[in-house]
Protein backbone atom coordinates (compact mmCIF):
# COMPACT_ATOMS: atom_id res chain seq x y z
CA UNK A 1 0.00 0.00 0.00
CA UNK A 2 1.18 3.53 -1.10
CA UNK A 3 1.92 5.63 1.74
CA UNK A 4 2.17 9.35 2.17
CA UNK A 5 5.59 9.37 2.73
CA UNK A 6 5.96 7.01 -0.72
CA UNK A 7 4.01 8.97 -2.49
CA UNK A 8 6.24 12.23 -1.46
CA UNK A 9 9.32 10.08 -2.42
CA UNK A 10 7.63 9.16 -5.67
CA UNK A 11 6.90 12.96 -6.81
CA UNK A 12 10.67 14.14 -6.18
CA UNK A 13 12.19 11.33 -8.22
CA UNK A 14 10.01 11.46 -10.69
CA UNK A 15 9.07 13.76 -13.52
CA UNK A 16 5.82 13.92 -16.04
CA UNK A 17 8.52 12.23 -18.64
CA UNK A 18 8.63 9.11 -16.40
CA UNK A 19 5.03 8.77 -16.51
CA UNK A 20 4.36 8.29 -19.91
CA UNK A 21 3.39 4.87 -20.84
CA UNK A 22 2.89 4.29 -24.20
CA UNK A 23 0.17 1.53 -23.82
CA UNK A 24 -2.11 4.71 -23.56
CA UNK A 25 -0.87 5.77 -26.82
CA UNK A 26 -1.55 3.12 -28.66
CA UNK A 27 -4.98 2.42 -27.13
CA UNK A 28 -5.74 6.19 -27.68
CA UNK A 29 -4.76 6.01 -31.54
CA UNK A 30 -6.69 2.70 -31.33
CA UNK A 31 -9.77 4.37 -30.21
CA UNK A 32 -9.86 7.12 -31.91
CA UNK A 33 -9.28 5.84 -35.74
CA UNK A 34 -11.73 2.67 -34.56
CA UNK A 35 -14.49 5.31 -34.14
CA UNK A 36 -13.41 8.39 -36.81
CA UNK A 37 -13.76 5.28 -39.46
CA UNK A 38 -17.11 4.60 -38.64
CA UNK A 39 -18.60 7.97 -38.25
CA UNK A 40 -16.44 10.38 -40.77
CA UNK A 41 -19.41 11.45 -43.20
CA UNK A 42 -20.95 12.65 -40.27
CA UNK A 43 -17.93 14.99 -39.16
CA UNK A 44 -17.51 15.94 -42.60
CA UNK A 45 -21.69 17.42 -42.93
CA UNK A 46 -20.75 18.70 -39.25
CA UNK A 47 -18.11 21.02 -40.92
CA UNK A 48 -19.73 22.43 -44.17
CA UNK A 49 -22.89 22.83 -41.99
CA UNK A 50 -20.87 24.95 -39.45
CA UNK A 51 -18.73 27.25 -42.30
CA UNK A 52 -22.62 28.03 -43.98
CA UNK A 53 -23.29 31.66 -43.54
CA UNK A 54 -25.88 32.05 -45.80
CA UNK A 55 -23.81 34.65 -47.44
CA UNK A 56 -21.40 32.88 -49.26
CA UNK A 57 -22.61 32.16 -52.86
CA UNK A 58 -19.72 30.32 -54.00
CA UNK A 59 -20.08 27.57 -51.72
CA UNK A 60 -22.99 24.90 -51.81
CA UNK A 61 -25.97 25.20 -49.32
CA UNK A 62 -27.46 23.16 -47.24
CA UNK A 63 -31.03 23.23 -45.57
CA UNK A 64 -30.56 20.68 -42.86
CA UNK A 65 -28.62 17.79 -42.40
CA UNK A 66 -30.58 15.21 -43.91
CA UNK A 67 -30.65 17.45 -47.37
CA UNK A 68 -26.81 18.04 -46.62
CA UNK A 69 -26.20 14.29 -47.15
CA UNK A 70 -28.33 14.30 -50.09
CA UNK A 71 -27.20 16.90 -52.08
CA UNK A 72 -23.40 15.64 -51.19
CA UNK A 73 -23.91 11.68 -52.80
CA UNK A 74 -25.69 13.50 -55.69
CA UNK A 75 -22.63 15.75 -56.29
CA UNK A 76 -19.57 14.48 -55.31
CA UNK A 77 -20.96 10.60 -54.69
CA UNK A 78 -19.81 8.16 -51.89
CA UNK A 79 -16.40 9.43 -52.45
CA UNK A 80 -17.40 13.23 -51.22
CA UNK A 81 -18.96 11.87 -47.78
CA UNK A 82 -15.34 10.28 -47.29
CA UNK A 83 -13.21 13.69 -48.35
CA UNK A 84 -10.40 13.92 -46.32
CA UNK A 85 -10.77 10.85 -44.40
CA UNK A 86 -7.16 10.37 -44.40
CA UNK A 87 -5.94 13.89 -42.23
CA UNK A 88 -9.34 12.62 -40.22
CA UNK A 89 -7.96 9.61 -39.47
CA UNK A 90 -4.17 10.63 -38.64
CA UNK A 91 -5.82 13.73 -36.50
CA UNK A 92 -8.25 11.80 -34.55
CA UNK A 93 -5.80 8.81 -34.25
CA UNK A 94 -2.66 11.19 -32.84
CA UNK A 95 -5.07 13.31 -30.79
CA UNK A 96 -6.84 10.82 -28.95
CA UNK A 97 -3.39 8.81 -28.89
CA UNK A 98 -1.41 11.97 -27.55
CA UNK A 99 -4.01 13.18 -25.28
CA UNK A 100 -4.12 9.99 -23.60
CA UNK A 101 -1.03 9.73 -23.03
CA UNK A 102 -0.37 13.03 -21.60
CA UNK A 103 -3.46 13.22 -19.40
CA UNK A 104 -2.61 9.66 -17.99
CA UNK A 105 0.67 10.56 -17.53
CA UNK A 106 -0.14 14.39 -15.93
CA UNK A 107 -2.75 12.55 -13.79
CA UNK A 108 -0.46 9.69 -12.37
CA UNK A 109 2.11 12.05 -11.16
CA UNK A 110 -0.38 14.64 -9.40
CA UNK A 111 -1.59 11.10 -7.74
CA UNK A 112 1.67 10.47 -7.38
CA UNK A 113 1.73 7.19 -8.15
CA UNK A 114 -0.80 5.99 -6.55
CA UNK A 115 -3.58 4.86 -9.14
CA UNK A 116 -6.58 4.89 -5.94
CA UNK A 117 -5.65 8.43 -4.81
CA UNK A 118 -9.50 10.28 -6.03
CA UNK A 119 -8.02 13.71 -7.53
CA UNK A 120 -11.39 15.58 -7.81
CA UNK A 121 -12.84 17.62 -10.56
CA UNK A 122 -10.17 20.96 -10.12
CA UNK A 123 -7.35 18.25 -10.55
CA UNK A 124 -9.02 16.56 -13.16
CA UNK A 125 -9.53 19.59 -15.21
CA UNK A 126 -6.21 20.66 -14.33
CA UNK A 127 -4.72 17.47 -15.58
CA UNK A 128 -7.21 17.59 -18.62
CA UNK A 129 -6.14 21.46 -19.90
CA UNK A 130 -2.55 20.67 -19.77
CA UNK A 131 -3.21 17.30 -22.01
CA UNK A 132 -4.96 18.97 -24.71
CA UNK A 133 -2.74 22.00 -25.04
CA UNK A 134 0.20 19.59 -25.53
CA UNK A 135 -2.25 17.68 -28.21
CA UNK A 136 -3.57 20.72 -29.69
CA UNK A 137 0.32 22.07 -30.22
CA UNK A 138 1.13 19.19 -31.95
CA UNK A 139 -1.70 18.35 -33.85
CA UNK A 140 -3.53 21.45 -35.67
CA UNK A 141 -1.67 21.79 -38.57
CA UNK A 142 -3.75 17.74 -39.31
CA UNK A 143 -6.75 19.64 -38.25
CA UNK A 144 -6.26 22.78 -41.12
CA UNK A 145 -5.79 20.47 -43.49
CA UNK A 146 -8.96 18.31 -42.61
CA UNK A 147 -11.16 21.19 -42.70
CA UNK A 148 -9.61 22.51 -45.77
CA UNK A 149 -10.19 18.97 -47.74
CA UNK A 150 -13.94 18.76 -46.34
CA UNK A 151 -14.58 21.78 -47.89
CA UNK A 152 -13.20 21.19 -51.46
CA UNK A 153 -16.28 21.38 -53.17
CA UNK A 154 -16.86 19.64 -56.63
CA UNK A 155 -19.22 22.17 -57.76
CA UNK A 156 -17.84 24.26 -60.41
CA UNK A 157 -18.61 27.87 -58.23
CA UNK A 158 -17.02 26.14 -55.36
CA UNK A 159 -13.87 25.34 -57.46
CA UNK A 160 -12.95 28.77 -58.19
CA UNK A 161 -10.02 29.36 -56.28
CA UNK A 162 -6.69 29.99 -57.09
CA UNK A 163 -4.50 26.68 -57.36
CA UNK A 164 -2.57 27.62 -54.08
CA UNK A 165 -6.14 26.79 -51.98
CA UNK A 166 -6.74 23.55 -54.39
CA UNK A 167 -5.14 20.44 -52.76
CA UNK A 168 -4.74 16.92 -54.07
CA UNK A 169 -5.11 15.16 -50.52
CA UNK A 170 -2.85 15.45 -47.36
CA UNK A 171 0.61 15.90 -48.13
CA UNK A 172 -0.19 18.35 -51.09
CA UNK A 173 -2.56 20.24 -48.42
CA UNK A 174 0.24 20.68 -46.03
CA UNK A 175 3.30 21.48 -48.64
CA UNK A 176 1.25 24.21 -49.99
CA UNK A 177 -0.30 25.54 -46.65
CA UNK A 178 3.19 26.10 -45.42
CA UNK A 179 4.52 27.34 -48.80
CA UNK A 180 1.47 30.06 -49.25
CA UNK A 181 0.54 31.10 -45.83
CA UNK A 182 4.12 29.69 -44.13
CA UNK A 183 3.82 28.84 -40.44
CA UNK A 184 1.14 30.58 -39.51
CA UNK A 185 -0.96 29.40 -42.12
CA UNK A 186 -0.85 25.58 -40.72
CA UNK A 187 -1.64 26.97 -37.01
CA UNK A 188 -4.99 28.86 -38.26
CA UNK A 189 -7.55 28.48 -35.57
CA UNK A 190 -5.09 27.64 -32.48
CA UNK A 191 -6.62 30.71 -30.25
CA UNK A 192 -10.56 29.07 -30.69
CA UNK A 193 -8.48 25.69 -30.55
CA UNK A 194 -6.84 26.76 -26.98
CA UNK A 195 -10.42 28.17 -25.23
CA UNK A 196 -11.70 24.24 -26.59
CA UNK A 197 -9.29 22.86 -24.21
CA UNK A 198 -11.77 23.28 -22.06
CA UNK A 199 -14.13 21.26 -24.43
CA UNK A 200 -11.87 18.25 -23.59
CA UNK A 201 -11.10 19.22 -20.11
CA UNK A 202 -14.99 19.71 -18.97
CA UNK A 203 -15.36 16.08 -20.69
CA UNK A 204 -12.59 14.52 -18.83
CA UNK A 205 -13.48 15.69 -15.65
CA UNK A 206 -16.87 14.69 -16.15
CA UNK A 207 -16.25 10.87 -17.03
CA UNK A 208 -13.16 10.56 -14.40
CA UNK A 209 -15.82 12.06 -11.49
CA UNK A 210 -18.86 9.43 -12.90
CA UNK A 211 -16.56 6.83 -12.96
CA UNK A 212 -15.19 7.47 -9.87
CA UNK A 213 -18.27 8.82 -7.90
CA UNK A 214 -19.87 4.77 -9.46
CA UNK A 215 -16.86 2.60 -8.15
CA UNK A 216 -17.37 4.35 -4.39
CA UNK A 217 -20.75 3.65 -4.83
CA UNK A 218 -19.65 0.06 -5.16
CA UNK A 219 -17.29 -0.13 -2.55
CA UNK A 220 -14.36 -1.08 -4.87
CA UNK A 221 -11.08 1.39 -5.44
CA UNK A 222 -11.77 3.70 -7.68
CA UNK A 223 -9.79 2.38 -10.73
CA UNK A 224 -11.40 -0.69 -10.94
CA UNK A 225 -12.47 -1.94 -13.99
CA UNK A 226 -16.05 -1.13 -15.23
CA UNK A 227 -18.99 -2.90 -17.54
CA UNK A 228 -18.51 -2.04 -21.23
CA UNK A 229 -22.25 -0.61 -20.85
CA UNK A 230 -20.81 1.36 -18.18
CA UNK A 231 -18.13 2.90 -19.79
CA UNK A 232 -20.42 3.73 -23.02
CA UNK A 233 -23.06 5.62 -20.93
CA UNK A 234 -20.48 7.40 -18.86
CA UNK A 235 -18.78 8.24 -21.63
CA UNK A 236 -21.64 9.32 -23.89
CA UNK A 237 -23.03 11.61 -21.00
CA UNK A 238 -19.75 13.35 -20.07
CA UNK A 239 -19.56 14.42 -24.11
CA UNK A 240 -23.06 15.51 -24.36
CA UNK A 241 -22.14 17.77 -21.44
CA UNK A 242 -18.79 19.36 -23.11
CA UNK A 243 -20.78 19.54 -26.27
CA UNK A 244 -23.09 21.85 -24.72
CA UNK A 245 -21.43 23.87 -23.39
CA UNK A 246 -18.42 24.51 -25.88
CA UNK A 247 -19.91 23.89 -29.34
CA UNK A 248 -19.30 27.41 -30.31
CA UNK A 249 -15.91 27.51 -30.55
CA UNK A 250 -15.73 24.98 -32.96
CA UNK A 251 -17.82 26.64 -35.55
CA UNK A 252 -15.21 29.74 -35.37
CA UNK A 253 -12.68 27.85 -35.41
CA UNK A 254 -13.96 25.55 -38.47
CA UNK A 255 -14.40 29.06 -40.30
CA UNK A 256 -11.12 30.86 -39.72
CA UNK A 257 -9.58 27.12 -41.45
CA UNK A 258 -11.91 27.57 -44.54
CA UNK A 259 -10.23 28.65 -47.43
CA UNK A 260 -13.34 30.23 -49.05
CA UNK A 261 -13.94 32.98 -46.07
CA UNK A 262 -11.51 35.60 -44.79
CA UNK A 263 -11.58 36.97 -40.94
CA UNK A 264 -10.12 39.46 -38.97
CA UNK A 265 -8.70 37.23 -36.59
CA UNK A 266 -11.11 35.13 -33.67
CA UNK A 267 -12.99 37.86 -32.96
CA UNK A 268 -13.73 39.54 -36.25
CA UNK A 269 -14.70 36.05 -36.97
CA UNK A 270 -17.47 36.44 -33.89
CA UNK A 271 -18.65 39.52 -34.33
CA UNK A 272 -19.35 38.91 -38.20
CA UNK A 273 -21.16 35.60 -37.47
CA UNK A 274 -23.10 37.64 -34.44
CA UNK A 275 -23.68 40.13 -36.98
CA UNK A 276 -25.23 38.65 -39.79
CA UNK A 277 -26.40 35.17 -37.99
CA UNK A 278 -27.02 35.95 -34.91
CA UNK A 279 -26.38 33.09 -31.67
CA UNK A 280 -27.88 30.69 -33.65
CA UNK A 281 -24.94 30.66 -35.96
CA UNK A 282 -22.67 29.59 -33.38
CA UNK A 283 -24.90 26.46 -33.05
CA UNK A 284 -24.87 25.48 -36.62
CA UNK A 285 -23.73 21.91 -37.44
CA UNK A 286 -24.71 21.22 -33.61
CA UNK A 287 -27.09 18.06 -34.43
CA UNK A 288 -24.91 16.40 -37.07
CA UNK A 289 -21.94 16.81 -33.84
CA UNK A 290 -24.15 15.33 -31.64
CA UNK A 291 -24.73 12.60 -33.85
CA UNK A 292 -21.25 12.05 -34.76
CA UNK A 293 -19.21 12.89 -31.16
CA UNK A 294 -21.73 10.42 -28.91
CA UNK A 295 -21.30 7.38 -30.64
CA UNK A 296 -17.48 8.53 -31.50
CA UNK A 297 -16.65 8.97 -27.86
CA UNK A 298 -18.53 6.00 -26.92
CA UNK A 299 -16.89 3.51 -29.34
CA UNK A 300 -13.49 5.70 -28.60
CA UNK A 301 -13.50 5.44 -24.85
CA UNK A 302 -14.54 1.85 -24.72
CA UNK A 303 -11.86 0.95 -26.95
CA UNK A 304 -9.40 3.06 -25.08
CA UNK A 305 -9.87 1.32 -21.57
CA UNK A 306 -9.99 -1.80 -23.04
CA UNK A 307 -6.85 -1.75 -25.55
CA UNK A 308 -5.06 0.14 -21.79
CA UNK A 309 -6.00 -2.80 -19.58
CA UNK A 310 -4.81 -5.50 -22.04
CA UNK A 311 -1.71 -3.95 -22.78
CA UNK A 312 -1.45 -3.41 -19.00
CA UNK A 313 -2.00 -6.35 -17.90
CA UNK A 314 0.74 -7.77 -20.65
CA UNK A 315 3.25 -5.70 -19.36
CA UNK A 316 2.63 -6.69 -15.46
CA UNK A 317 5.10 -8.97 -14.38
Amino acid sequence: MTTAGNISDYKSRNTLLDNLKYEHLVAGISGGVTSTIILHPLDLVKIRLAVNDGITTTIPRYSGLRNAFITIFHQEGLRGLYRGLAPNVWGAGSSWGLYFLFYSAVKTWIQGGDGQKPLGPARHLLAASQAGVLTLTITNPIWVVKTRLFLQYCDVNASKLPDAKQYNGMVDALYKIYVHEGFRGLYKGFVPGIFGVSHGALQFMAYEEMKNRYNQYRGVPINSKLSSFDYLVFAALSKLFAVMTTYPYQVVRARLQDQHHSYNGSWGCVQQTYRYEGVRGFYKGLSANVLRVTPATMITFLVYENVSRYLLFLKAP
